[in-house]
């Protein structure tokens, strides 16, 4: 049955989308910041121009107060009609100026004040010839009045300006502080949204990663399927069908190596009988020289043996590395169990033992990693001179448990580093005297060390050769 086409995006679509939202954001907040500024820059050009109008406006009331008095003392003085229709036009134009005050927000109980002093003025105009030098006289001292009103109406119109100011400096300062509180909220809101698609989007990859690792870690028994965006969800399909397909070839790897095993093992066993007849004399005496080949022949035959039952044995045991037996156990106790074990191979080497460290309890399958401390402990007593000491250290970090196997050998050779847990392969520094390993021990280990998602290194350069076994705490 087909599958159904995922509808989620792909990793580069949610990336966009993410990087779009982001970005939609943050010119928001600019394009509302270009708004407001811009608001504020028309409301700071009106009260500008109110408050020219306003003091235009107040001095140009004095300057028609200063032609009103002018031509109205004349006109009283002289008779003049002339200087009359003066002051009837200065007259006009100041009632226009107090309008212009008003409209722009001033007081009208000092513009009344002011109309009702220039009706007074007015009233001064009118009247016989034989008056006129009183009547100019009582002009000019309801004239310092209007003068007074003017002083009045001009500090009215100052301290407007400075009010529309203050207000306007007021506004300016919560909209500075609101844009900054948006900013401010925007950008928090933008790295949140960042590191959460960061976050969302990595999380993926994570477990890509993991299941990578897995993979060339043997760990052919937990199934991929990782959630995640339309591309991540082909790679995780991709990556199943890979572990399904090495899972494939694994078990054919472990049939074949029986079977072979099993096939060479047949006519191995009659080989080695028939030599053991001929070196025992069955068919007939044999001259020196036959015997011999027959001797070189039975060397050969008891080493082909060892190879086959040594593959067998690291086939077994890549296979149980997958299957753990997990109880809590203590390491420094399962370290001493293993020398004590082994008593009688350091002993007969003149070596001495020695187990130290911290008492840590891990959950562990106890019967696969008491084998692989036995098989370090069993190539540190094959290396170790006579007379040596080798340690071994329990010890532990907030996240992983350690052990260290330290023995008084050679070291391990810088060509041989790289390749130390490859299956079957021996080192050049091989001690002398000594049966001739087959080159699975430290492979075993690592098999039994990796299931239990820890890892095995070999340190730099002691004296000796320095192995670590580190596990993860948290198992």
């Amino acid at each position: 049955m087909a599958k159904r086409p995922s509808k989620r995006g792909s990793f580069q679509q949610l990336l966009l989308f993410a990087f779009l939202l982001i970005t939609a954001l943050l010119v928001g907040v600019a394009l509302r910041s270009v708004f407001q500024y811009d608001a504020l820059m028309t409301q700071s050009r009106d009260a500008a121009a109110r408050a020219l109008r306003l003091s235009g406006a107040a001095q140009s009331l004095a300057e028609r107060s200063a032609a009103m008095e002018r031509a109205g003392r004349q006109s009283l003085v002289l008779n003049d009609a002339v200087l009359r229709r003066r002051f009837d036009d200065a007259a006009r134009e100041a009632h226009q100026v107090l309008e212009r005050l008003e409209r722009n927000g001033l007081a009208p109980a000092g513009i009344e004040l002011w109309r009702t002093q220039l009706g007074v003025i007015e009233g001064l105009m009118s009247g016989s010839a034989d008056s006129a030098l009183s009547r100019e006289s009582g002009m000019a001292m309801q004239f310092r009045e209007l003068d007074s009103l003017n002083t009045n109406l001009a500090q009215q119109a100052q301290f407007l300006i400075e009010l529309q100011n203050d207000a306007l400096a007021k506004r300016i300062e919560n909209a500075r502080r609101r844009l900054m509180r948006e900013v401010v909220a925007a950008s928090i809101l933008a790295v949140s949204l960042a590191l959460a698609f960061g976050i969302w989007l990595a999380r993926p990859f994570k477990r890509l990663e993991h299941a990578i690792v897995g993979l060339g870690q043997n760990r052919l028994d937990e199934p991929i399927d990782i959630r995640g965006p339309a591309d991540v969800r082909r790679l995780s399909q991709q990556l199943e069908w890979l572990r399904l397909r090495l899972t494939e070839l694994d078990a054919d790897k472990a049939r074949f190596l029986r079977h072979v095993s099993h096939e060479l093992k047949t006519p191995l066993a009659a080989l080695r009988e028939g030599v053991s007849l001929l070196e025992d004399g069955v068919t007939g005496p044999l001259n020196p020289a036959q015997l011999e080949v027959a001797q070189i022949l039975n060397q050969n035959t008891v080493s082909l043996q060892g190879q086959i039952e040594a593959l067998l044995r690291f086939n077994a045991a890549a296979f149980e590395a997958r299957e753990l037996r997990r109880e809590r156990t203590e390491l420094l106790p399962l370290v001493e169990e293993q020398i004590e074990a082994q008593r009688l191979q350091w002993q007969a080497h003149g070596l001495r033992v020695h187990a130290e460290g911290e008492s840590i309890t891990l959950a562990v399958d106890r019967t696969k990693l008491g084998t692989a401390v036995a098989n370090l402990l069993s190539n540190a007593i094959r290396y170790s001179a006579s007379g040596g000491v080798i340690t071994i250290a329990v010890s532990s970090t907030p996240t992983t448990a350690c052990i260290d196997i330290n023995d008084a050998g050679p070291g391990i050779a810088e060509g041989d580093r790289d390749r130390i847990f490859e299956p079957f392969y021996r080192g050049e520094r091989q001690p002398e005297h000594a049966v001739k390993g087959t080159g699975i021990g430290l492979s075993i280990v690592q098999e039994y060390i990796a299931a239990h998602g820890g890892r095995i290194t070999l340190l730099p350069e002691g004296p000796g050769a320095r192995f670590r076994i580190e596990l993860p705490r948290t198992a």
